[in-house]
């Protein structure tokens, strides 16, 4: 199985408000985006893993697709147990790096 480091993300509301994560990024090739629906596609199918780095570890903390009834499915981080917010937290991806399917 393949896996891809996540050092950024894009949100719908970029400055606040009611936000959700439309795309992730990582630094591998000189930079890629994923769509949310592309990534979960790809976690489901269990070809690929996305992670983060933990900031107090530099552990590995995975990204896994979070499905709640009457909600479209989102991705969020699980760590030690319990589900965070370290995905959130991750910079704004440039505008520059490219969009992959």
């Amino acid at each position: 199985m393949n896996e891809f480091q996540v050092s950024c993300i894009t949100k719908s509301l970029p400055n606040g408000g009611h936000e959700h994560i439309t795309h992730i990024g990582g630094p591998a090739g000189g930079g890629w985006q994923l769509t949310r629906e592309s990534a979960i596609a790809r976690i489901r199918g269990k070809s690929e893993r996305f992670f983060t780095l933990d900031k107090t570890s530099g552990g590995k903390v995975y990204i896994a697709v979070v499905e709640e009834a009457g909600k479209a499915p989102y991705l969020r981080t699980y760590a030690d147990g319990k589900w965070n917010d370290n995905l959130l937290a991750q910079p704004t991806c440039p505008i520059s790096i490219r969009v992959i399917s």
